[in-house]
């Protein structure tokens, strides 16, 4: 599991002493990594009484092109800034820039939280 709460080390290296044990409302999971494929979703379970539906892959995306939205086919994946081998995997992230059908396009949504891709057309320069 992923321990999301404070880390036992200090910046210097010195060791901290835990004054209690961990709790469940600070684990976390691994991410998703959403990539360009065949549909596929998972539904989980987020604090309180709601969900988070993933997407672990997907090959649609609704994308803005001014006051109108089109869903296109995704082809691949041009650029992510967060991390530099996702190009090479065809992971989206948000802030990747993907080719769909219409052209380049900038991710807006968090594909691994929301369950969906949404993006805007990027200009060509």
């Amino acid at each position: 599991m992923k321990y999301q709460g404070r880390s036992t080390t200090k910046r210097t290296g010195g060791r901290i002493k835990p004054s209690r044990n961990k709790k469940r409302s600070e684990l976390g999971r691994e991410a998703s990594e959403t990539t360009v494929g065949e549909p596929r979703f998972q539904v989980v379970d987020a604090r309180g009484n709601g969900t988070k539906t993933r997407a672990l892959s997907t090959n649609v995306a609704q994308v803005a092109d001014g006051d109108e939205s089109v869903q296109v086919e995704i082809l691949g994946v041009d650029s992510n800034p967060a991390n530099v081998n996702y190009k090479r995997r065809n992971i989206i992230t948000k802030g990747a820039i993907i080719e769909t059908s219409e052209g380049l396009a900038r991710v807006t949504s968090r594909p691994g939280q929301h369950g969906q891709v949404n993006a805007v057309l990027v200009d060509d320069e």
